[in-house]
């Protein structure tokens, strides 16, 4: 992957002449591919109007100038739309906070037709691909953390640039919710007594309920869970409505991979998890009699992290 990476860069940098032979050693390719597009200034800048989202085109490109953009968004949550894709995105990502670096998280979500460019993970010149041309798989999510590095998309050589898009929606989260997306770390694995107690606290949505049903969905690598609340303890978007009989109870969908094999089940569980690209993601699922215990064992020994009605 890193061989491709630098073959990458290695057909970016030749847009560009190389520096004469005597002299001192040359600077590092990435220098060589960044200084032109910084010496443009305003003209090879594209700001977004409205700093969340950007949408620019390849075509706007004169001949041999402006072949790397450099776009800035300051914002949470927010799109880019590239068409006609040719040479290549510096997409500079910065948070509408003063949140240091090391404490947040990107996650880009490629749109499902997008196609025309590679999405890479940039730092100092080095390039890992996080989205190959054309893998616009409906679900699919990469995150890393903002200081990691920045975002690379370099159009990929075409016969005809035909209607080709290159797209993403991205968000900046803070570090201890990375954890919740499922292209992070281990999507199926238990929770720890002390995950599930943050989590109660922290998710988006904590609720104690029951499995309906689960409609598994191959081509998106995702099950949908279908869920009837019996207690809303938290929730920050409608992910609930109540349920149309109006006993109390209310109902509602939440997603995780298909490779964690969600089946329906007897009992009564504690659903946490978060809302992430207009999708609310299960985090934190315990039975709930294994959160009681949990919950009861901390409270004994004042390690709570807040207080929930365990009634």
């Amino acid at each position: 992957m890193r061989g491709a990476a630098r073959a990458a860069w290695g057909r970016a940098g030749q847009l560009w002449p190389r520096p004469p032979a005597p002299g001192p050693p040359p600077p590092p390719l990435l220098l060589l591919l960044l200084l032109p597009a910084v010496l443009l200034g305003g003209a090879g800048a594209q700001y977004s109007s409205d700093l969340c989202s950007w949408k620019g085109s390849g075509l706007t490109h004169e001949t041999h100038r402006k072949e790397v953009e450099q776009v800035y968004l300051r914002c949470a949550a927010g799109a880019v739309e590239w068409m006609y894709p040719t040479g290549a995105l510096i997409v500079n990502l910065r948070p509408n906070t003063f949140s240091p670096a090391r404490h947040l998280a990107v996650c880009i979500k490629p749109f499902r037709d997008s196609s025309g460019a590679n999405i890479y993970l940039e730092k100092t010149g080095e390039l890992r691909l996080l989205v190959p041309d054309g893998d616009g798989r409906p679900g699919r999510v990469q995150c890393f953390g903002l200081e990691q590095g920045g975002l690379f998309v370099e159009a990929t050589p075409q016969q005809d640039i035909g209607r080709r898009t290159t797209g993403f929606q991205y968000e900046l989260i803070r570090r201890h919710r990375a954890s919740d997306l499922h292209e992070l770390s281990a999507p199926c694995r238990p929770c720890s007594d002390t995950e599930v107690l943050l989590a109660v606290c922290t998710s988006d949505f904590a609720v104690r309920g029951s499995i309906q049903e689960v409609t598994h969905e191959p081509e998106r690598q995702d099950s949908a869970i279908h869920l009837r609340v019996s207690r809303l303890y938290r929730q920050k978007s409608r992910v609930f409505e109540p349920v149309p009989e109006g006993d109390g109870h209310w109902q509602g969908r939440v997603r995780t991979l298909l490779e964690c094999g969600v089946r329906p089940g007897h009992g009564d569980f504690l659903f946490t998890g978060h809302m992430h690209f207009g999708e609310a993601r299960l985090g934190c699922a315990p039975r709930f009699k294994d959160f009681q215990r949990m919950y009861r064992d901390a409270q004994e020994r004042g390690l709570n992290p807040c207080e929930v009605g365990m009634d």
